[in-house]
């Protein structure tokens, strides 16, 4: 089979183009490294260091998380893990910053810094429920789940029994109380409900409930009439009496007190914290000791 003059050019033309294309087309330039792919470990944390500084989060992460896979030890993989999370933190993406803290927490339980890294674990879950609406239009988070709630007790918690002297725990102490007030408060609400319900004995119990695990909550004088009123209902005049003179003790001034209707008491727990205080610190310099 004779090949014509045409196809050998067009089979020519073909090879050309190929030895251009794999050649890294000269004719056009050559493509620019990426950064992510060469600096050194310590312009590259410095990188992400800065763009986290700067408000640049999904720079600092889309950084950090390169760092991390090019150079999987080193103290600048460790704490570029943290900085990791804290970007992830402030995207609001929360699932992803509590997987990522909690991963360097397990890993390195003895780095200089976990406590940082248990103060922002308690964060993650402390603003994880509180949206625009709840922080400015004063909507009662207590109405809504409280496992996040409880989470963020408990991380906060362990922080201050692990490192009680750390310069994070007395925030969060602070933070504890509340987040306990809260809690306390949607207990009361429960309460509440039942007794405008008539259900008495649930009432009751939801109060009790609230003294004997909140103790030194504001909400407990709210409990106390809880129960001095469910058990009038009930005609146990004796534990009413009783409850009553409790009250008396701890909260005189309380409305139901007056002998008159008490009214739904609805509290501002969730002011009693400043702004200011809901934000987070950032994570604590490579160097610092």
């Amino acid at each position: 089979m004779r090949v014509s003059r045409f196809d050998r050019a067009v089979v020519r033309a073909l090879f050309l183009l190929l030895v251009v294309a794999l050649s890294g087309c000269s004719l056009f330039g050559k493509k620019k490294a990426d950064p992510l792919e060469t600096l050194p470990v310590e312009q590259l944390y410095e990188r992400g260091k800065v763009a986290n500084d700067k408000g640049n989060y999904d720079v600092a992460v889309r950084t950090f998380t390169r760092l991390v896979a090019r150079f999987p030890f080193g103290p600048y993989t460790e704490q570029a893990q943290i900085e990791q999370a804290y970007a992830q933190y402030k995207m609001n993406k929360p699932e992803d910053a509590y997987s990522t803290i909690g991963r360097f927490i397990r890993t390195y339980p003895t780095h200089k810094h976990v406590d940082y890294a248990y103060y922002l674990r308690g964060l993650i879950n402390f603003d994880r429920e509180e949206g625009l609406l709840e922080r400015y239009a004063g909507l009662d988070r207590t109405q809504r789940d409280q496992s996040y709630v409880r989470q963020s007790f408990d991380d906060f918690s362990e922080l201050v029994k692990r490192y009680p002297t750390s310069r994070y725990a007395e925030d969060a102490r602070q933070r504890m109380i509340y987040l306990r007030n809260g809690m306390a408060q949607a207990e009361l609400n429960v309460a509440l409900y039942y007794l405008r319900r008539g259900a008495y004995v649930a009432a009751s119990n939801r109060a009790k409930a609230i003294i004997e695990n909140y103790d030194r909550a504001p909400q407990t004088g709210d409990a106390l009439a809880i129960m001095m009123q469910s058990y009038r209902n009930l005609g146990q005049e004796a534990l009413a009496a009783d409850t009553e003179r409790v009250l008396k003790a701890n909260s005189p001034q309380h409305p139901a007190l007056d002998g008159g209707k008490w009214p739904d008491w609805r509290s501002n727990w969730w002011r009693l914290i400043p702004l200011s205080q809901r934000g987070s610190k950032p994570p604590p310099d490579l160097t610092a000791e």
